[in-house]
């Protein structure tokens, strides 16, 4: 069992950053690709970011493309999300999740654990 707990979050404004961490119970985090999620109200969580277990590869939606950077650090077990530029369109719960098949992917059903989630909101 891995339990996952964001970080982070808070009230920015439209062109500032924030950054976002969730650190990992368990000793197995570094065998899992994380990934990063957000819900805003009334819409279904989305993609946000992911990572592989090794931090070779990384994969972005093309909303935050050039302006968030995903990372991790296993010896902390946490895993990172740097989000530049941001826009009031970026508002939204954001939840990090961990994958035991290391698929690297963007679809939220492929992840077997969640956090509780961290709010960003982003005034304009």
């Amino acid at each position: 069992q891995v339990q996952l707990v964001e970080s982070g979050g808070g009230l920015v404004q439209a062109g500032g950053s924030l950054r976002l961490s969730c650190t990992a119970s368990g000793r197995t985090f570094s065998s899992y690709a994380m990934g990063w999620f957000r819900q805003a109200p009334g819409k279904e969580r989305e993609f946000v970011a992911t990572i592989t277990w090794n931090g070779d590869r990384t994969d972005y939606a093309d909303s935050v493309k050039g302006r968030f950077t995903i990372s991790r650090h296993n010896a902390k077990n946490s895993v990172y999300l740097q989000m530049n530029s941001l826009k009031p369109e970026d508002t939204a719960v954001y939840y990090c999740a961990a994958d035991r098949g290391n698929r690297d992917s963007s679809w939220p059903v492929e992840y077997n654990y969640w956090g509780q989630g961290t709010q960003v909101t982003v005034s304009s």
